[in-house]
């Protein structure tokens, strides 16, 4: 009696340990040597969750899909991360196509395929990760996803922001540490698919919608029964909550990024101490933004860096620079709320200086305060790259808005005059802010406006 009891305790560890919570097939089954991939008796968990989270902290980059050639789109980021890893780690992966077919690691419709040890190597993987993204989509996520609670043990690495019904991301690090304005980073690109650098970002986005599918969600389990491979259902999930669509959700007042913060990462700081940590942190953008720079600058002098050349995707940086401008304002926002010495912080500022070459240097005052001159454009000047010749920059963008203004009147005055009306308001809004710039930085010699 007892040895029968001994063996039931070790087959219900054994299935605590290999099993994803609800799973029934905890056993080896048969598999295919035609499959994709193969799983034995891995399945995912909360400990298998917690290894997703820190390998995607430590292994995913910006060039991650540069680096290996994969195009992707905003829905493709999630998705491939997921499989990859899955891939690695031999465990269960599954997505629904836009036809509602459930395909996944099981699949046998690449075995004339060779394999490989190596994921990045391996021609049947990469050709059914080829076809499961052409086949997916933000429409699709909502089926394969389940909404999570939000408290930082299920909030990890690799929760998957859905933001509307045709842009999503996925969150790379939690940084609870108050330097940035979001304690939730994540990786994002747009549309169109191709392959590209990844876009980090600070958490934003606004309430979201159970109906649409939108929200901070978790990719499902999937799991072996006898009717085949399918998806544990969404409550039986360790991390499943509806709380953040429950009208409590935000306090009065509070936006629905601001809730989810709180509950991540409820510390208050003191004013000096964060402005110190956001100040890091921009900081840090802006050393891995140096050699970037540097190397762009010198291979676009021999060879073609014009937009959406290989070239400008390895080394333009727009994403990187939204990022350096989002925290810029979120430093000033703090920096004007605090209730410090205005002119102690900016000396402060001044005194955080970046070499960008063996010869300059700028203070995270300039980018304070010229955030928007960044240049992202690799064929640039460095001096353009990080807003030193402000004057020329502007003189330029003057003659170009003239030029495009030239453009309208010419093409649609007589065609479409509301059309026209529009474009010119806009322009003539530039133009005014151009001047404003000017005499800021104190410009001469500056092209005439209307």
């Amino acid at each position: 009696m007892m040895k029968s009891f001994f063996y039931r305790c070790i087959i219900i560890i054994a299935c605590f340990l290999f099993c994803c919570p609800g799973d029934a097939s905890a056993k080896t089954v048969r598999e295919s040597p035609g499959q994709i991939w193969s799983v034995g008796s891995r399945r995912w968990n909360e400990a298998a969750e917690q290894r997703f989270a820190a390998w995607l902290e430590k292994t995913v980059t910006e060039d991650f899909f540069l680096k290996h050639n994969i195009p992707i789109d905003c829905a493709d980021v999630p998705y491939a991360l997921r499989w990859i890893y899955a891939r690695i780690e031999h465990l269960p992966a599954a997505a629904t196509l836009v036809d509602g077919r459930l395909y996944g690691h099981w699949s046998t419709d690449l075995a004339h395929l060779p394999t490989h040890r190596e994921w990045f190597r391996d021609r049947r993987f990469r050709s059914a990760l080829s076809r499961m993204l052409s086949g997916t989509s933000t429409k699709t996520l909502p089926q394969d996803t389940y909404p999570i609670r939000i408290t930082p043990d299920s909030l990890l690495a690799g929760t998957v922001s859905v933001v509307s019904d045709s842009h999503a991301g996925i969150v790379g690090s939690i940084v609870p540490d108050g330097s940035e304005y979001s304690p939730i980073r994540t990786w994002e690109v747009s549309l169109p698919r191709k392959v590209k650098k990844l876009n980090q970002r600070s958490y934003f986005s606004s309430r979201p919608d159970s109906a649409v599918g939108t929200g901070l969600v978790r990719f499902c389990c999937p799991v072996l029964s006898g009717a085949g491979w399918g998806y544990l259902p969404r409550e039986k999930h360790p991390f499943y909550s509806l709380e953040q669509y429950r009208p409590d959700f935000c306090m009065s007042g509070e936006l629905f990024d601001e809730a989810v913060a709180r509950r991540i990462a409820p510390l208050a700081y003191d004013p000096l101490e964060k402005i110190v940590r956001i100040s890091a942190a921009i900081r840090r953008y802006l050393e891995e933004r140096v050699p970037l720079v540097l190397q762009g600058y010198q291979r676009c002098k021999r060879s073609d860096c014009s937009e959406g050349s290989p070239l400008w995707e390895a080394y333009s940086t727009p994403g990187r620079d939204d990022m350096i401008a989002f925290q810029v304002k979120h430093l000033q926002k703090v920096i004007s709320s605090s209730g410090l010495d205005q002119d102690a912080v900016n000396r402060m500022l001044e005194d955080v200086v970046i070499p960008i070459d063996q010869q300059r240097s700028v203070s995270l005052s300039h980018i304070a305060q010229n955030y928007l001159w960044l240049s992202h454009d690799p064929g640039d000047s460095i001096e353009a790259r990080w807003g030193l010749d402000l004057c020329r920059m502007i003189s330029n963008q003057i003659t170009s808005t003239f030029q495009d203004l030239d453009f309208v009147e010419q093409r649609y005055r007589a065609a479409d005059p509301e059309y026209a009306d529009s474009v010119r308001s806009r322009h003539l809004a530039k133009l005014k802010w151009l001047e404003g710039e000017g005499r800021r930085v104190d410009c001469r010699n500056l092209p005439q406006l209307p």
